[in-house]
């Protein structure tokens, strides 16, 4: 039995998840565990079952087997007292048009025991110009931050982003990090989506990749695909035209030595420090998953 109390539990605690549809297994076996506070960043590509783990954790979706605890309530059984303590951004809004921004989101509001200010979170969000602008009269950016204001407003303890910055522009996503940082730091627990990878390093403490619905790889972004995968590759070109490559840690004594070899600097030559979206990539290809389409396991 877990005596532990609901604080020192994982904000997520998951054991054993599976989906299973008519012919294939969308979620196949994962664990994993968020403590309190954490932003972890679930990435993979689409159809690998990142959106049937977050529905299932949100309890839009029900499991076919495992254990799955979402702020100590089983997100099966969870009520509407537990559904008041989530924050929930999906790639898609539906706010109302017809409303202004400030009356939106005072109707919202109205729906919590222990909401956030109004204009407070207007002004967190970079809308205050716009608080008595319609809805329909926003632009995509603009009502990508409508939609964090509406996952907010609740004062939730924990906040899943779902492709949060999709069709934002460079400049709206930075200010759209700052916000998220923002809420770290206020305690709020943050599960991301997404396929900005350079996002899932900005703000993630922790990753995870799901590919073919299991979780292939868990750390700390920077740790991601272990030390061997970091390792700097140098690429160059022999003089009778052959393309060579190879891993070192000391890539400039060995860029050195080709440099001797090939009695100058060789021909096309770079030296590579593999990034996350390298080392994402390398992950994909190595699992030689099938990507499955879940609205097509689902007819």
């Amino acid at each position: 039995m877990d005596t532990s109390s609901p604080r020192e539990a994982p904000a997520v605690r998951i054991r054993g998840l599976r989906k299973q549809y008519a012919r294939v297994a969308a979620v196949d076996g994962i664990d994993l565990d968020i403590p309190h506070g954490e932003t972890f960043a679930l990435l993979g590509p689409n159809g690998a079952g990142k959106s049937t783990t977050i529905e299932i954790l949100e309890g839009y979706r029900l499991r076919t087997a495992g254990e799955v605890s979402v702020l100590g309530v089983d997100p099966a059984r969870g009520g509407l007292d537990w559904k008041s303590r989530l924050g929930i951004v999906l790639q898609s809004g539906t706010e109302s048009g017809a409303m202004t921004v400030r009356e939106q989101l005072a109707h919202f509001a109205g729906l919590y025991p222990r909401s956030r200010d109004v204009d407070e979170v207007v002004a967190a969000v970079g809308l205050e110009e716009k608080a008595r602008t319609r809805v329909a009269k926003l632009s995509g950016g603009q009502r990508r931050r409508l939609d964090v204001a509406l996952g907010i407003i609740g004062q939730p303890e924990l906040l899943f982003l779902d492709e949060p910055t999709t069709g934002f522009d460079p400049e709206a996503r930075r200010e759209f990090w700052d916000l998220i940082r923002s809420l770290k730091r206020d305690g709020t627990t943050i599960l991301l989506t997404t396929h900005y990878l350079d996002e899932a390093e900005q703000l993630g403490d922790r990753a995870g990749i799901i590919i073919g619905g299991k979780l292939v790889d868990v750390g700390r972004v920077h740790e991601l695909g272990g030390a061997e995968a970091r390792v700097p590759i140098v690429r160059w070109t022999d003089p009778d035209g052959t393309p060579r490559e190879s891993r070192t840690e000391r890539p400039a004594e060995f860029v050195a030595s080709v440099a001797r070899d090939c009695g100058g600097e060789p021909a096309d030559l770079e030296v590579i420090r593999p990034s996350l979206e390298d080392i994402y990539l390398d992950l994909v290809r190595a699992s030689g998953a099938e990507i499955i389409d879940t609205e097509e396991a689902l007819a």
